[in-house]
């Protein structure tokens, strides 16, 4: 168990997950099957502070620089999207100890093997009682809750007082496993290892000190903290295509140097094979240095003046979502140049190209997005979520 968490570095963390990943790798095809992280793999990356990388250090976090986590998430992504995945979800859901009560936070980590879980609200509502909240609804999309510790359940507060003018309160309210019913919805071929289930309940009690305002500025200050939530998936989310993009294309060179179809040159003395993997490489580099910029400017200005420009948001939503249509495309076109060998399950590409395809359908990959940040070019009201 890590003690002194200051002293630990994002490239401390670097090389930890560069050492993981023969034990993700050798876990891969049961976290694909079982739809979770195994409780021997879960151990080791709890004990070792990879679910604390972006909390608070007051927090017994580790607070690490930003760039450098999205290097891990990248690091992870290439051997296993699903354990990348709910790296970045459940990291970020962490970063919700520095908006809420210092109290709350320090009992809810208080177990060093805390992790959260939580997913958008269907139908949820929360009415006002004595000391408290009377919760209803249900959430859908929960990454990483066969291995979470705790439930964020984000509500919007039913108060009759309220002016319908006022905008209405949202409340992140904090829920045992115990008191939540599991809905097992997570029937999917990509990211399966995420264990993406639902969870409901009905006129549940939670107690007001569990609970506290969402969108509030941050309690405990840093720069991490300016980055909004959504932007921080996003660029989590795209890291994570870009990594099953990058794992896509280098098999296809590896199989180009082997692979000889029948009656024909071996594959990479086919001038349309040599073609197609100098064009993958340009899609996948711009893709990739566009984010890396995104990112870096972003997080200087908020290491340096304490503030991000609206722009420099926009700018990572931009190449967020490019990120990841780009990895689509570049998973696609490794896929298509294996030939009939990628459809077996038995390749390595097949299950990158169902993860690639789901991380398509995500929030964060949808190409309304480039029409909000289209329209804040174009100086419109833009409603992004940026």
């Amino acid at each position: 168990m890590l003690k002194d968490h200051k002293k630990y570095s994002g490239d401390y963390f670097i090389g930890l997950a560069n050492s993981l990943t023969e034990d993700v790798a050798k876990f891969s095809d049961k976290i694909n099957s079982d739809r979770k992280i195994p409780d021997t793999l879960l151990k080791d990356m709890t004990g070792l502070g990879f679910f604390k990388l972006l909390m608070p250090s007051k927090l017994t976090g580790f607070e690490i620089d930003f760039v450098k986590y999205l290097e891990i998430i990248n690091i992870v992504s290439r051997v296993d999207a699903s354990v990348a995945w709910c790296l970045n979800q459940n990291n970020v859901l962490a970063t919700l100890s520095a908006f809420m009560p210092e109290e709350l936070a320090l009992e809810i980590w208080k177990n060093p093997d805390t992790v959260l879980s939580n997913g958008p609200p269907m139908g949820a509502s929360a009415e006002v009682s004595e000391n408290g909240y009377i919760l209803n609804g249900r959430w859908d999309f929960s990454s990483g809750f066969p291995h979470s510790t705790w439930l964020v359940a984000l509500t919007p507060v039913i108060e009759p007082s309220r002016d319908s003018h006022e905008e209405e309160e949202m409340r992140n309210m904090f829920l045992r496993k115990g008191d939540v019913e599991i809905i097992d919805t997570w029937d999917v071929n990509g990211l399966r290892g995420t264990g993406s289930f639902s969870f409901r309940v009905e006129n549940l009690f939670v107690n007001q000190d569990k609970t506290f305002v969402e969108g509030n500025p941050p309690i405990q200050p840093g720069p991490i903290y300016l980055i909004p939530k959504t932007l921080m998936f996003s660029s989590g989310f795209a890291t994570v295509a870009l990594g099953v993009a990058r794992a896509s294309l280098d098999y296809a060179i590896l199989l180009a140097n082997k692979k000889t179809p029948s009656r024909q040159d071996i594959l990479r003395n086919q001038q349309s094979v040599q073609r197609e993997i100098g064009k993958m490489e340009a899609i996948f580099r711009s893709a990739k240095s566009y984010l890396d910029n995104s990112v870096s400017v972003l997080w200087d200005s908020a290491l340096s003046t304490n503030h991000i420009p609206e722009t420099y948001k926009v700018d990572l939503r931009l190449a967020s979502t490019d990120a990841i249509r780009r990895s689509i495309e570049v998973v696609d076109r490794s896929y298509s140049l294996i030939g009939s060998n990628a459809i077996f399950n038995s390749n390595p590409i097949q299950r990158k190209f169902e993860d690639i395809h789901s991380i398509s359908q995500q929030v964060q990959g949808r190409m309304e997005h480039y029409d909000s940040v289209g329209r804040f070019f174009l100086g419109m009201d833009h409603k992004g979520l940026f």
